[in-house]
């Protein structure tokens, strides 16, 4: 039996335990989580600290390096987390609806726990606490695979939580670490077969490609972030110019974070200097079509690839367009259906840009950064889904449930 199907093994023969454990047991859990992982935060730091002088030393770019880093405020918004998902309202049990057939069964449709969860992610050590929390209120065990960036940060962050479930009366093996990050224990990962009941990737393009194109156990897409504000004609200017700031630049590494700019024609002209005025405070390099340079001048052109392209950097491709019909048409066309926004006092531009754009979620005079399970009230959250079947945008604890058909009957044959 090879090491991962080892991790499998121990989680399936933990999931029962979780699966059957009280509300009240799972939020005992959770908050001991938080109070050992806030305790342990000069050691999380330290840890963290490791990673980031690799990362340094083996060139990895700010964005990336920003993903990667803990500090006290971030270990006390994970730990915040943890509390958050501890006072939502459990899912496991909930009846979802009821009837009784003719026959005179008595079906009743509850939510029930997917079993193993596995998740592969890249940078992001706060995953392995999100990814954590929200396994253990919805009664699954988790098998986490995080990057090589970011193995002594998990490795500490999973340490800490095991010993609290332990403490709880719990398994610690509801939740398992992969440690060997090599590229081999990925690939057996997504072969899990028997064990993993559902696989999640989070991460960048790349990763999920792998997942989806080699994973012969089930996946839920999460998505890369092309996103997109389109400022109509109608928009107040400093109202523009405040969200186009937020959703650019306030964290250039996450994947709510704007691509990608479309003007109304009738605006571009008077707001995109003072666009790039107040995005040049941040050294943002811009992109454009050939009517943003003649507005721009001396910005670089922008074609297919910039379009379509998550910079995950203080970078922006920019579009002049006719008005709403070539924006939603636009976005159709190089969006990755994470998030879109629409800056307007229009009330018929906004409604038709609702209805037509097709992303997980969208925006009328709001920052795309939203898109997150914490401001949507989730707690943490497991990623951002942008496909279709099963679960959409954020995944919070229902979306890692599933339905269980609970039949009564009274002898009733067939």
């Amino acid at each position: 039996m090879t090491t991962i199907e080892q991790l499998g093994a121990r989680a399936k023969a933990a999931k029962a335990a979780i699966a059957a454990a009280s509300t009240g047991k799972k939020n005992e859990c959770l908050e001991k989580m938080a109070d050992a992982l806030w305790a342990e935060r000069a050691y999380l730091i330290a840890e963290n600290e490791k990673d980031l002088a690799a990362g340094r030393a083996n060139g990895m770019n700010e964005g990336l390096l920003d993903r990667l880093a803990l500090n006290e405020k971030r270990i006390a918004g994970i730990c915040d987390g943890l509390r958050q998902v501890a006072a939502l309202d459990d899912p496991v049990g909930i009846i979802d609806s009821g009837w009784t057939r003719p026959n005179g069964l008595r079906i009743v449709r509850t939510r029930v726990p997917m079993g193993v969860v596995g998740i592969i992610y890249e940078s992001r050590p706060n995953v392995t606490a999100d990814g954590a929390a929200l396994c253990l209120k919805s009664g699954n065990a988790c098998i986490l695979r995080g990057g090589k960036e970011a193995i002594r940060s998990n490795k500490a962050l999973a340490d800490i939580m095991r010993k609290a479930i332990e403490s709880c009366g719990l398994p610690a093996d509801i939740l398992l670490l992969v440690e060997d990050i090599s590229r081999e224990t990925a690939t057996a990962m997504m072969k899990l077969n028997g064990y993993l009941d559902v696989l999640i990737p989070r991460g960048g393009a790349g990763l999920i490609r792998s997942v989806v194109q080699n994973a012969t156990v089930p996946v839920i897409e999460t998505g890369t972030g092309n996103c997109h504000i389109y400022v109509e004609k109608t928009a107040d200017p400093e109202m523009a110019l405040n969200i186009l700031e937020n959703a650019k630049t306030s964290r250039i590494s996450v994947c709510n974070a704007a691509e990608s700019l479309l003007i109304d024609e009738e605006a571009a002209e008077k707001l995109l200097p003072l666009m790039k005025e107040r995005l040049d405070k941040y050294s943002v390099t811009w992109y454009g079509c050939e009517r943003t340079r003649e507005i721009l001048p001396g910005i670089l052109p922008a074609g297919e690839e910039e379009f379509g392209k998550e910079f995950l950097d203080y970078a922006i491709s920019c579009k002049v367009v006719s008005g709403v019909d070539e924006a939603i048409a636009h976005i159709a066309r190089y969006s990755t259906g994470h998030s879109e926004a629409i800056i307007t006092n229009d009330l018929s531009a906004s409604e038709k840009f609702l209805d037509r754009v097709d992303s997980a979620a969208v925006y009328v005079n709001a920052s795309t950064r939203f898109t997150d399970g914490g401001e949507f009230g989730f707690g943490a959250e497991i990623g951002i889904s942008t496909q279709k079947l099963h679960a959409r945008g954020p995944m919070g604890l229902a979306e890692l449930t599933t339905m269980k058909y609970k039949v009564y009957g009274s002898g009733q044959i067939r």
